[in-house]
């Protein structure tokens, strides 16, 4: 590693190619896994944003090169900022009241960074970087899944036919020993005409209660239209 990393430092065709060849690839392997899971920035974005990125810190190099002056991080600086405005854009409310895309926000700046790091050369940092990356995607979202199905705390949203369902929903949570901490909104969804109503819930369950004995215990009562755990 140590070998390939210092003829890449070295602004020559072929490092450059190299370069840029090994972000697409670094950008395009983080993209793969938000693609799989239907992201909104996919294979293709994460490829241009690494590949753009490492660009940008050859351009940055070879600028300092032939002119034997200039701030070689400047350009590379504008790039971790600029970023931000490109991840807001995958950032969205869902229909539950749930912020969806952080990760996928996250996952772009982290791979403008490896673009960074490959197009000034720095390969061993980049793909330490990229497995972690992948690591954290890949595995950790699935610990994180199983801990969260067993933890006592659950967010739950409901919609019902009308606001009165309520009253039946609280009764029947309490039946099964289920604590209700707070209630995050509830919004009429319609004008008049539409009386349904969306509530969501913050409960806390009794130990070793599973989460989706929860959901059958809701959809069970009359008048309940739709429900679905949410991430805490």
């Amino acid at each position: 590693m140590d070998w390939l990393q210092s003829h890449l430092i070295e602004l020559t065709t072929l490092s450059v190619t190299v370069r840029l060849l090994l972000s697409a690839v670094f950008g395009g392997l983080i993209g793969l896994d938000r693609g799989r899971r239907r992201r909104a920035a996919g294979l293709r974005t994460h490829i241009l944003v690494c590949t753009g990125a490492s660009l940008v810190m050859i351009t940055n190099q070879y600028i300092a090169q032939v002119t034997g002056a200039g701030d070689v991080t400047r350009m590379g600086a504008q790039v971790i900022s600029g970023i931000g405005f490109l991840g807001a854009g995958s950032i969205l409310v869902d229909r539950y009241r749930q912020v969806r895309g952080l990760t996928t926000a996250a996952g772009l700046w982290a791979s403008a960074c490896m673009g960074l790091a490959l197009g000034v050369g720095f390969v061993s940092g980049a793909v330490i970087a990229c497995v972690i990356i992948l690591t954290a995607n890949v595995f950790l979202s699935r610990i994180e899944r199983l801990f969260l199905s067993r933890t006592r705390d659950m967010r739950l949203y409901i919609e019902m036919e009308t606001a009165a369902v309520f009253n039946s929903v609280i009764s029947a949570l309490g039946q099964h020993g289920i604590q209700i901490h707070n209630i995050d909104n509830v919004t009429p969804r319609g004008g008049t005409s539409d009386l349904r109503s969306a509530v969501t819930l913050k409960l806390y369950l009794p130990k070793h209660y599973p989460h989706g004995a929860v959901l059958e215990v809701v959809r069970e009562i009359d008048g309940v239209l739709l429900s679905t755990e949410l991430k805490t």
